[in-house]
């Protein structure tokens, strides 16, 4: 796990660090680079949900951990929404690039629910998980229902 975090890490300084249009040699890398992120992200977050929800015993130590992954990469893909990208394998609506204000809005939302989340999972308590859950969860529902295809 904290090989991947490490990863993770180089790879989220490597994101802030060079601007976004930089890091993609066409438009159909930057959309394989963000599904990616939320393929990733998705996959740590449905664990978490699963402990908050009562499907699998809570586990302090992975509902941390799960949670440190999702704070990274809910951070990451937004760079990768760059022009050109609205074409191709993608779910992104064009609402994204219509209506960017709103679109940027959403994700920061997400990326500070998330981060509560991270918080909340650190107590160590499930409680504390319940309660930041669901609204980083509607956070993620709210941008998926005005801004990725069905």
């Amino acid at each position: 796990m904290k090989a991947i975090l490490g990863v993770l890490s180089a790879a989220l300084t490597f994101t802030i660090a060079v601007p976004a249009q930089a890091q993609f040699a066409k438009p159909e890398d930057a959309v394989k680079y963000r599904k990616a992120s939320f393929t990733v992200m998705s996959a740590h977050f449905g664990r978490l949900g699963a402990m908050a929800n009562g499907r699998v015993p809570y586990d302090a130590k992975a509902a941390a951990e799960n949670a440190e992954v999702v704070n990274t990469l809910a951070k990451l893909p937004w760079s990768a929404f760059g022009e050109g990208t609205d074409k191709g394998d993608t779910r992104a609506k064009p609402e994204i690039w219509k209506e960017s204000a709103k679109f940027k809005e959403a994700s920061d939302k997400m990326v500070a629910e998330v981060a509560k989340l991270n918080t909340a999972a650190k107590a160590g308590n499930i409680d504390a998980l319940k309660a930041a859950f669901g609204p980083a969860a509607a956070s993620c529902k709210a941008c998926h229902d005005n801004f990725r295809k069905d």
